[in-house]
């Protein structure tokens, strides 16, 4: 498209979610509960690994980078939306918008490839309990570490680089809460198709290979427990694993549907509410659902707490 008559966009509006301010407020509190409660219980699971020695092993050092990302995942968005339920028009500048982007894609990425380890993880020490020390070293365990973060901000690295160069001439208003990939190429006046496709071919990638993984890690466990002779143990361990996997696929299932499918199938309603699963809902459930129903998670917070309390004494 020829943009040399057209005035260049400097800041988009975002529009979030439209409708009565009383529906808007609503939203507002109910967004910004489950933001803190999310924020409180991820920073208490940090702290609790940080402080308790018998936690620093690889589950728990994997879980920590966990709470750490989410941390940073639901900031990078939560923020604007909860800024569009109370005001009509919340701006944010062509920079911050793709910088915006580059970071929620670099979190998810990451986020991604950290389950496939963790269920790795988790393979290894159910399938393989008396060589997993062996195999799960610190040492393997913080590279894996190193690497998911790594990975994860490199892969929407040229996409990034390549919106950058992107021509935008209006209009001007994202029709979502956050700079989402689609809504971004539609206001482009520039051909967006290498972008789209690179865009789509990426996340693809880091989506379903991290997927499979860690279906394929899962599946291995499923069988290993239906080998167990003792029932109790079972139970316990097929519990364990069901609670992870409401997780896995809470979180894979709605980013496949927002990401995994031609850019031109993009509806703006529903991919809004499916975001706000992956951006505001999974950070939150991912603590109470990997840590803080785990025994020795709980027994580390009441010796934490009942230390803090005889130095207060």
């Amino acid at each position: 498209m020829d943009v040399t008559n057209q005035t260049k966009v400097t800041e988009f509006i975002l529009l979030g979610f439209s409708g009565v301010l009383h529906l808007r407020v609503t939203l507002f509190v109910i967004f910004l509960t489950v933001y803190l409660l999310s924020l409180m219980g991820n920073t208490l699971i940090i702290f609790i690994v940080l402080m308790d020695i018998t936690l620093q092993t690889p589950m728990y050092i994997f879980l920590g980078n966990l709470s750490f990302l989410e941390i940073w995942y639901t900031t990078t968005t939560v923020p604007k939306l909860l800024a569009t339920c109370l005001s009509q028009v919340v701006t944010i500048s062509v920079s911050g918008c793709i910088t915006q982007y580059y970071f929620f894609f670099s979190m998810g990425a990451t986020e991604c490839i950290l389950l496939a380890v963790m269920a790795y993880d988790r393979y290894l020490a159910i399938c393989s309990p008396l060589r997993y020390s062996l195999l799960m070293s610190l040492q393997l365990c913080l590279r894996l570490s190193a690497r998911s973060w790594i990975g994860g901000f490199i892969a929407p690295l040229l996409p990034t680089i390549l919106i950058s160069h992107l021509n935008f001439c209006g209009p001007q208003k994202i029709n979502h809460f956050f700079c989402d990939s689609d809504p971004i190429f539609k206001l482009s006046c520039s051909d967006t198709f290498l972008v789209e496709a690179l865009g789509y071919t990426c996340s693809s990638v880091v989506i379903l290979s991290s997927f499979l993984l860690t279906m394929s890690s899962y599946g291995h466990i499923v069988v290993t427990i239906i080998r167990l002779s003792s029932r109790e143990a079972r139970k316990k361990t097929f519990s364990t694993c069901a609670s992870h996997l409401t997780v896995v696929s809470i979180y894979y299932g709605t980013i496949i549907f927002a990401y995994v499918r031609p850019p031109a199938k993009y509806n703006f309603t529903i991919g809004k509410v499916i975001s706000v699963f992956y951006c505001v809902v999974t950070p939150l459930v991912n603590p109470l659902i990997y840590t803080l129903r785990n025994k020795d998670v709980k027994k580390a917070l009441r010796k934490t707490l009942a230390q803090k309390k005889s130095l207060l004494a």
